[in-house]
């Protein structure tokens, strides 16, 4: 509030996150928003790290290639995430409930930052992308197991399994993400995933084949009626390719 109260460049800012909406807890970021005059957004986006560095000493910063965004943690252990925005433009912000600290010209009054709405487009893009490259990774997964390769099946056996957390987040509505187990309790079911649990296995050749093989699956269990519930083709034909290859991989590990 001091920084910003002092800083002619930002006419307002806001709490916003977990912590506003109440369900914060002992782990939980700061999240907070930093409004601008229309024509100092790029000046104090640009001059973040001097701005952030009035909060605190930065341990670590990153933007993650995002030019209106900074993730920071403070030496006194604050982990906290700054959106940018300018006046002229708060339609833009959408980081849903929030609680004023500072507001010089009143322009928080009456405001509100409804969360994202999921875009269909972009949820049947993740959906095509998980239903082909994880036909395409484990292709990677019988080279790297057939050459002996473990270090390198075992990263895609990794891979071949959040493509099915990511197959079921976007059952249950959610967006696919990198980090596919990030507060995976609160966007599915768990007990759905049961079956994914024992392929979490130790570096042995058969067992790691034997946890391919679970995915695999567990992935044609439900990967047909999603796709067939977005109005996405599923690819059966390379689904065939790659299963015999793996078939394969089976009948020489005998």
């Amino acid at each position: 509030m001091e920084a910003c109260s002092s800083d002619d460049r930002i006419v307002a800012a806001f709490l916003c996150g977990s912590r506003a909406r109440g369900g914060a807890d002992e782990y939980s970021d700061l999240d907070l928003g930093v409004i601008t005059r229309d024509d100092a957004l790029e000046n104090l986006t640009a001059e973040r790290t001097a701005f952030v560095r009035q909060l605190g000493q930065p341990v670590f910063m990153e933007d993650f290639g995002h030019d209106r965004i900074a993730f920071f943690i403070l030496a006194d252990g604050a982990e906290c995430e700054v959106v940018f925005g300018r006046e002229a433009a708060l339609e833009e912000l959408d980081v849903g409930p929030f609680v004023t600290l500072v507001d010089k010209r009143g322009i928080l009054d009456g405001a509100e930052f409804p969360l994202p709405r999921p875009d269909p487009d972009e949820r049947r893009e993740q959906l095509r992308q998980v239903l082909n490259w994880f036909w395409h990774d484990l292709s990677h997964f019988v080279a790297a197991l057939g050459r002996g390769e473990l270090w390198w099946a075992c990263g895609q056996l990794e891979a071949l399994r959040r493509y099915c957390v990511n197959l079921v987040r976007i059952e249950h509505g959610a967006d696919a993400q990198d980090e596919a187990y990030e507060k995976l309790e609160k966007a599915v079911r768990v007990s759905e995933l049961a079956a994914l649990q024992p392929t979490f296995c130790p570096m042995e050749r058969g067992a790691m084949l034997k946890a391919a093989l679970d995915i695999v699956s567990f992935f044609r269990k439900h990967a047909p009626r999603i796709a067939g519930a977005y109005g996405s083709k599923y690819p059966a034909e390379l689904e065939r390719l790659m299963c015999d290859r793996l078939d394969q991989l089976s009948l020489t590990s005998r």
